[in-house]
């Protein structure tokens, strides 16, 4: 089955081509991917865990697995196909296992885990996720991308609502970078709000230094999986399919919109890979991040946005090892401070969602439903309205849009 698996088109780069490939666009978007994925989806994390009665250590050893271990996929994928590959772990997914966590234990809910890593692989190296990536019409998945994305943006007006201190100069500086390209391509408008922002904060003594003080080593622990039927029905199908239709369907779908060309088949069977790793220390599955990826592909040239998914990946196992050292710095900060780097970085791609989903002019219907059903974010079965925004969108497009299907290629 190993044969699905898609190969290379050339050789890996060498480091002296690597360091030329890269340039301080690709170190921002990278650095701001990682900021991203250590604040906002850390704090699910320990939303759950916490609300599922896990000790201080399952939910650093959960931290670490999904820092260190992903963060060892994406260099070794982004490297070896020269193409930005960001791994995470699945936020619908956690989110799925907080109402598990209320009446199993922590080590049944591992066992689902492992049994998840194991369907996994068998269905990325079967090739059976990319003939279903292939059949579904590219506007609607980008509908349901857009809708998923548009809450950064309007993160974005709500923190110069709330905080516009904070706020206003970070947006000010992004605005004068991007409009003047002589100093856009001295310091890349992202890395210029990063800085507005830091330059603002330490002004206004908004930063919490003691939190964002203390250094102390992650120990990740190894707890023995328990087999339950009941852990098994609840959440293997369902983490299965927030992994391999909702966040690698977002992953895929926004590096197409960049472009790239992603190995779908190989995605998957990596990510059971790491779901598996990821279970040993109690961490939930790995993923093709969405939000990411996009965030690494928004600007410079193509052929060297891998660059910026190894800086994303550096700094993972980094986080990883140090993972609550960076935890108390990045919670550190204000929260607008976050929302205003995640809407920044996502204004350019949730535009380009937009005009993927709409602007062909074909399954329009079918999109705009996959955006309401996505925006609406109401989770049915205990799985996220990202993949109901999916299937309600293909099954409006099949009855009303059937014309469409003959008509366009759909992926």
């Amino acid at each position: 089955m190993l044969s699905q698996l898609e190969r290379p088109a050339g050789p890996a780069p060498s480091l002296r081509q690597v360091l030329a490939d890269a340039g301080p666009t690709y170190l921002a978007n990278g650095l701001i991917a990682f900021i991203f994925a250590a604040t906002g989806p850390v704090a699910v994390i320990l939303a759950v865990g916490t609300g599922g009665g896990l000790s201080q250590a399952e939910l650093a050893s959960w931290v670490f697995g999904v820092f260190f271990i992903n963060g060892l996929i994406t260099l070794a994928m982004s490297w070896r196909y020269r193409t930005p590959l960001g791994f995470g772990w699945t936020i619908p997914g956690t989110v799925l296992v907080g109402p598990a966590l209320q009446h199993m234990s922590f080590a049944e809910v591992i066992g689902a885990f492992y049994a998840t890593s194991v369907l996994i692989l068998v269905l990325g190296a079967s090739g059976w996720v990319k003939r279903v990536m292939s059949w579904l019409p590219m506007p609607i998945v980008m509908g349901m991308v857009a809708g998923v994305f548009l809450r950064f943006g309007l993160d974005l007006v709500r923190a110069l609502h709330s905080d516009v201190a904070v706020a206003a100069p970070m947006v000010l500086a992004f605005i004068v970078l991007s409009a003047v390209p002589s100093l856009g391509r001295r310091l890349p408008p992202l890395i210029g709000a990063l800085l507005g922002g830091a330059v603002t904060l330490a002004l206004l003594g908004r930063v919490d230094a003691a939190s964002a003080g203390q250094w102390s080593l992650a120990q990740p622990l190894v707890q023995a999986p328990v087999w339950s039927l009941a852990a098994m029905v609840e959440l293997v199908v369902p983490l299965a399919i927030t992994v391999l239709v909702v966040q690698n369907g977002q992953g895929v779908a926004v590096l197409k919109a960049a472009r790239h060309d992603p190995p779908v088949n190989a995605i998957a069977f990596v990510c059971g890979l790491g779901a598996a790793a990821s279970a040993l220390v109690g961490a939930v599955s790995t993923c093709l991040t969405g939000p990411s990826n996009a965030m690494m592909s928004a600007s410079g040239d193509r052929p060297r946005h891998y660059t910026a998914a190894l800086t994303f990946g550096a700094l993972a196992v980094l986080f990883g090892l140090l993972a609550p050292t960076f935890t108390g710095l990045m919670l550190a900060t204000p929260k607008a401070f976050i929302m205003v780097l995640g809407g920044l970085a996502m204004v350019r791609v949730l535009q380009g969602a937009f005009t993927a989903a709409f602007g062909a002019g074909r399954f329009t219907l079918g999109a705009l439903v996959s955006l309401l059903v996505t925006v609406a974010d109401l989770s049915l079965l205990n799985i996220g309205a990202a993949f109901w925004g999916l299937v309600a969108g293909f099954l409006v497009a099949w009855w009303m849009e059937r014309p469409d299907f003959g008509a366009a290629p759909k992926s």
